[in-house]
């Protein structure tokens, strides 16, 4: 569908003359109504944000003011629909803040953050707002809603309170100053850390490569190139630099200056660390827990996921804990043995880990990372997650070159349905850059909705930080760079296939800890034998990936799991354990604090916490305090999903395909998860599958 809804049209007539020349202020007329990047500049941003807010706030005042008596439609359907030039703006400009950001952006962000967050509390905090809501609410059992619809009016009540609608006065205007402050941290924190993972470069010459392969040195060798160390190799704390060096160099003491100088971001005391930021987010989040009626941010988070409480989520953790660090334990003690073997006379340190994992599994299983990248060519592995979704859900990918993109690494796919209906555009965007932060991720620049007899389809972006092409060969991933790949595809179906009303309700806006079930089943069919012979094929013969390397992909697929699930298990743990402080205190010791939370466990010293506090950007940069612990509670439903589609003799069964589609993939927040998943599954999840898959049973 090409353009905007009329509301947006209707906004245009009253911004004012000025509105052309500024792209967020004037209707799109790109294919499908896609952003055009070709004509945002950064000037519009904050005309864009200034004219969304004033925009919003007209929206706001006319519902507060209706004299009219509060119905489902003149209040929160009206609701609902308000503020879409604001998601207009807002999509774009922080989507591109975290793939293409720079100075400027950044301090656009410092500026318009604060703005956003009073902006949303006003709305919260409007009495008159909240009395029409509520009247709505108490109605609700009276009035003929659909089950949608009255999903709807719970969970914006629910914002309305959890926003602070009920305090008094005083405690209203706290907590907008805790809001504001928590914002700018947030935004600080991320930009350290971007900061760090790009300040630093281990600079090499030749006599320092031994033991890397020779795309690893020829990828160093351009990246020297492109940071102006001609005749250099240069390694960096982006992960298709740093993990290859690991895995391989055999210089022990330069692995260790990799090594810390990755678990050190954000804790040098300068100007980019951390610490402070850290102490003083956990104060501010256990104060506003406290105004809100709530033991502790956990307590606040976790009422809206699955888990409910932190007690559930401590106990999941513990129970996987044990087995966990059993095998982590006796995984240290193959490589210690194996150090011992060579006359290394050191004990196992964090920077040997991988460089004897690997060693090991190649004695093991005659297997290496280096053995499977041929075989990862980034073109082919999308393409077999594309055809995974045809062949589940009829899905098609047409390349669209004529959509216009924010960078040249960026490439627009159109989703179709089997029969041709249009489905979604999806932007994919896998490169490391300077101005790109680190990880993996999913988002929308539209999330889909149905409004004025139209279905509003979705525009979804994958973003990653892969291995990137040289000039001797394409990009080439690792194992784990195709997992990721597959899971943030699963997220983009979800936002993809919504087929829901509200945009609120819609894609992916679900509790936290059920939002990784559709990301992360797709992980396991980027391992399975059968799809691999889809998509592993070798970069230079075509040939597809031997059965006996398969064969030895499957025999090693518990390798290394105590170490995997430790080092999750130990960030968990460390969230958890700081949002459920009780006690506000800025002046906390960041890193007391933490090693005394992963001491308590049993951290075994050669293993490092997946995220350390100073740069676990998860929880003080992102939307997951108190919800790390996501991915296994979602595992778990993931592995018990999967085991519905093994039963019946086919991974890839149209049957339960479907049923996935229809109970999990299209509904997003309309119903309770559990309700959700118990439709699709028959039963409630069972954690067997999992230990199993894990190597802990």
């Amino acid at each position: 569908m090409r353009g905007l809804p009329t509301p947006v049209a209707i906004w245009l007539i009253w911004i004012g003359s000025h509105a052309m020349a500024n792209p967020f202020l004037s209707e799109w007329t790109t294919p499908f109504g896609v952003p055009p990047f070709d004509q945002i500049r950064l000037e519009h941003y904050r005309a864009g944000f200034d004219e969304a807010m004033k925009a919003h706030r007209q929206e706001i005042a006319a519902i507060a003011d209706d004299q009219a008596a509060p119905t489902f439609a003149n209040t929160v359907e009206a609701l609902e629909r308000s503020g879409a030039l604001l998601n207009r703006v807002s999509n774009v400009f922080f989507a591109l803040k975290s793939s293409l950001t720079n100075d400027d952006m950044e301090a656009i962000a410092k500026d318009v953050a604060p703005e956003l967050s009073k902006h949303r509390d006003a709305i919260l905090l409007d009495e008159r707002l909240f009395e029409r809501v509520a009247a709505v609410y108490e109605a609700r059992g009276r009035l003929d809603l659909t089950a949608e619809q009255k999903k709807l009016v719970e969970e914006q009540h629910k914002s309305f309170v959890r926003g602070g609608a009920k305090l008094p006065a005083d405690q209203k205007e706290r907590l907008k100053e805790i809001n504001v402050e928590l914002s700018l941290l947030s935004l600080k924190f991320g930009e350290n850390v971007l900061k760090e993972n790009n300040r630093f470069e281990l600079v090499l010459d030749r006599d320092d490569l031994a033991g890397l392969p020779d795309a690893v040195i020829a990828a160093a060798a351009e990246t020297a190139a492109e940071r102006g160390h001609e005749g250099k190799w240069v390694f960096t704390l982006h992960n298709p630099s740093r993990i290859p060096f690991l895995q391989y160099s055999q210089r022990r003491d330069l692995r260790e200056r990799i090594e810390r100088a990755y678990v050190h971001r954000g804790n040098h005391g300068d100007e980019l660390d951390n610490k402070a930021i850290v102490a003083r987010m956990v104060a501010l989040r256990v104060e506003r827990a406290r105004l809100l009626g709530y033991e502790t941010h956990a307590h606040f988070v976790l009422e809206e996921n699955m888990a409910k409480t932190p007690e559930r989520v401590y106990r999941l953790l513990g129970d996987l804990w044990k087995p966990a660090l059993a095998r982590a334990k006796a995984e240290a003690a193959d490589m210690q043995k194996m150090i011992d073997a060579e006359g290394g006379g050191f004990p196992l340190q964090p920077w040997d880990w991988w460089y004897y994992a690997e060693k090991i599994k190649k004695a093991k299983y005659d297997l290496d990372e280096e053995m499977l990248r041929p075989y990862f060519q980034l073109e082919n592995v999308l393409a077999g997650a594309f055809e995974l979704a045809t062949r589940l859900y009829g899905l098609r990918f047409e390349k669209r070159p004529d959509l216009p993109v924010y960078h040249e690494d960026v490439t627009a796919f159109e989703v179709r349905e089997a029969d041709g209906a249009h489905v979604g555009v999806l932007y994919v965007d896998y490169f490391p850059r300077p101005s790109k932060r680190g990880g993996a991720w999913m988002g929308e620049f539209r999330q889909q909705q149905k409004r004025d007899g139209s279905d509003l389809r979705p525009v979804i972006y994958n973003v990653g930080n892969f291995s990137k092409p040289t000039a001797g060969q394409p990009s080439l991933l690792s194992f784990d760079e195709v997992e990721t790949l597959f899971h943030e595809f699963g997220h983009a179906l979800h936002g993809l296939l919504s087929d829901c009303t509200y945009e609120s309700l819609s894609g992916t806006n679900v509790a936290r800890d059920f939002v990784e079930l559709p990301s992360q089943i797709m992980e396991n069919w980027a391992s399975h034998p059968v799809v691999l012979k889809m998509y592993a094929r070798h970069f230079e013969t075509g040939e597809p990936m031997p059965d006996a390397l398969i064969e030895r992909i499957e025999k090693s697929r518990h390798f290394n799991q105590g170490f995997a699930t430790t080092e999750y298990l130990a960030a968990s743990m460390l969230d958890m354990d700081w949002h459920t402080l009780a006690e506000a205190d800025p002046e906390i010791d960041v890193l007391e604090f933490e090693n005394t939370s992963l001491g308590r466990i049993g951290l075994i010293p050669a293993i490092v916490s997946r995220y350390r506090s100073p740069y676990f950007q998860h929880i003080f940069a992102g939307g997951y305090s108190s919800g790390y612990y996501s991915y296994i509670w979602a595992e778990v439903l993931d592995a018990d999903a999967f085991e519905a589609f093994k039963e019946t003799g086919d991974v890839m069964n149209p049957d339960v395909a479907r049923a996935f589609r229809e109970n999990i993939l299209e509904r997003g927040g309309t119903e309770e998860p559990s309700a959700l998943y118990e439709r699709f599954r028959g039963k409630e999840p069972d954690v067997e599958p999992l230990l199993k898959r894990r190597g802990l049973k």
